[in-house]
């Protein structure tokens, strides 16, 4: 082969890699487009979104006799920074179906057709796991968190003129808007993303990269990470620590559950290819080199029969 003939060969085969990533390019490119739409739509209404996300603080100090639902800006800048919060995270909401469909056509054409059956489903499982946990976090975590938080309140002693023995300071709540809006955005990014572990865990079954069985085997290592997990990403009170404890622990169980189906299936699959092997001590058939058809196959041609035949 001529040194023209060799060049010739690495100019075609980084041919493709530079496809790819002018490909990806033109993904990130649509992806992050869309990610700005959404940010600009956004922050045109960021007050009734504003409205929404502070309603579960406004029906806990309700239900406390309180008539005043105010937020204080600390800083004078602090507004414009509430809304460009609220535009980023509506801004990736409105934008994740679209990010979503750049990544699949991204993915697709190097899957083969059953591996585009099998991707599909969790393409489409994550983003619903997701708002299901969000609004898991709206609906039922932040009302508990927030009537917990304000039952730290206390009345304070109306003095009158010399008369100070015995009076007792008042705690009253006069949050910052940007701290409430922090806190709410991590409620519901935090269970969001806690939602997704069905769906990872069964993606990685899917591909044999876990079972049930090892699930089952690490399951209080599982514990002990949850709770370390729930104490970082929730405020320090007991209540939410706990429901967060009790949700993922409970989507590590149901995971259990799907990722032994998953297996089934696959097994089913294995077993009408002819490539299933009953074995004690290895149940994945791996590691039976003269069961293996691959081998057999390999055997056959005679380029080993030689190693072999020694």
């Amino acid at each position: 082969m001529t040194k023209a003939d060799e060049v010739d060969e690495i100019d075609d085969s980084q041919a493709p890699l530079i496809e790819h990533l002018a490909e990806l390019r033109t993904r990130l490119i649509r992806s992050v487009l869309a990610f700005i739409v959404g940010m600009v739509i956004c922050f045109t209404v960021w007050n009734p979104i504003f409205d929404f996300l502070t309603r579960p603080l406004c029906d806990a100090m309700a239900v406390r006799g309180m008539t005043d639902c105010g937020l204080i800006l600390i800083r004078l800048q602090e507004g414009f920074f509430v809304a460009v919060s609220i535009s980023l995270l509506g801004g990736l909401v409105l934008a994740f179906p679209v990010i979503s469909f750049q990544m699949w056509r991204f993915v697709a054409p190097g899957l083969y057709k059953s591996e585009k059956g099998a991707f599909l489903p969790f393409m489409l499982a994550s983003p619903f796991m997701f708002f299901l946990g969000a609004a898991f976090a709206y609906y039922v975590v932040t009302p508990l968190a927030f009537d917990f938080f304000l039952g730290f309140q206390q009345a304070g002693t109306v003095l009158d003129e010399g008369e100070v023995e015995n009076a007792t300071a008042g705690i009253a709540f006069q949050g910052s808007a940007q701290e409430y809006l922090s806190l709410t955005i991590k409620f519901i990014v935090a269970f969001g993303l806690c939602f997704q572990l069905p769906v990872l865990l069964t993606l990685m079954g899917k591909a044999g990269l876990v079972s049930a069985e090892g699930l089952r085997a690490v399951r209080k290592y599982a514990v002990v990470g949850i709770l370390v997990l729930a104490a970082l990403v929730t405020p320090p009170d007991v209540v939410t620590q706990v429901i967060l404890f009790v949700v993922v622990y409970g989507l590590y169980e149901v995971s259990i559950w799907l990722v032994a189906r998953v297996q089934k299936s696959r097994e089913a699959e294995l077993r009408a290819q002819g490539l299933w092997f009953e074995d004690d001590d290895d149940p994945y058939g791996e590691g039976r080199e003269e069961d293996d058809p691959l081998m057999r196959e390999f055997d056959e041609d005679g380029t080993d029969g030689g190693a072999r035949g020694r």
